[in-house]
Parts: C-alpha cells; structure tokens; sequence
C-alpha cells in the first residue's frame, strides 16, 4: 500500500476530515474495526496539539497526516510547522499534584491508546503505530 496523505489547514474545524481519512485508511489496510476508535482519537489528539501547540493556531499553517501501511499494523506521521518541543518535559496528568492542571492529556492518551509513539524532527513530527 501507498502512503495516504491529507494536508489540513490549521482551523479546528478541519479536525471533522480525519473520521472519513481514518476510514479510508483502516479499509485499504485491511485494519480490523475494533482499531478505529483508538486510531480516531489518537490522531485528533496529535493533530489538535499540531494546530495549537505547533501551529500556534495559525491559519496560514498545516498539519500533514501521512499513513502507510505494513504487514502487522499501520503507522501514521502527524507534522506541523512549528519549531517543536520536548516530550519528556510534557508533565504526567496521572500525576496525583497535577490531576486538577491541563496540560499533557493529549500525549497521555495518545501514548495509551497507540502501540508505539515515537517524536521525529524535534518534536515537530509524531509517529504512531497501530498492530492490527
């Protein structure tokens, strides 16, 4: 299978696309259904994080969203066009002091619901990978 891109402008909006990308995805793949909630929600965590945190919500920037898949699963790319950051500085959210802070739920779940994440180009960049 080829890669399957989608570039989306930095607009919450936008975040509507993924529910028909993710299907179209997980049925060239041959993925079975009980993956699509966590593949779902995974990349609209990591794409709200591109538009607000890396993107910084402007407009005039995108996310791109690239799959490909492989023998035992799917790995998808989100990159946005910001100048990245450090995950091992995003604070735990299961953390008893931080329970009542925002902050790092998105990564939390993200890391929760995929088989492996793993940060590329500084941070710019997330990989997540799904075993079918």
């Amino acid at each position: 299978m080829s890669s399957i891109e989608l570039r989306i402008q930095t607009r919450p909006e936008n975040i509507n696309q993924l529910e028909n990308y993710v299907q179209e995805v997980v049925t060239q793949v041959g993925m079975g259904s009980n993956k699509f909630a966590d593949i779902l929600i995974s990349l609209t965590e990591a794409v709200n994080n591109a538009m607000i945190h890396g993107n910084k919500n402007c407009e005039e920037k995108n996310v791109l969203i690239r799959c490909k898949g492989q023998k035992t699963g799917i790995a998808f790319l989100v990159k946005d066009e910001g100048d990245g950051f450090n995950p091992s500085e995003v604070p735990n959210p299961t953390d008893e002091n931080l329970l009542d802070c925002c902050g790092g739920r998105g990564v939390y779940i993200m890391t929760q619901l995929a088989d492996r994440v793993k940060y590329m180009d500084n941070g710019t960049t997330v990989e997540m990978y799904f075993k079918k």
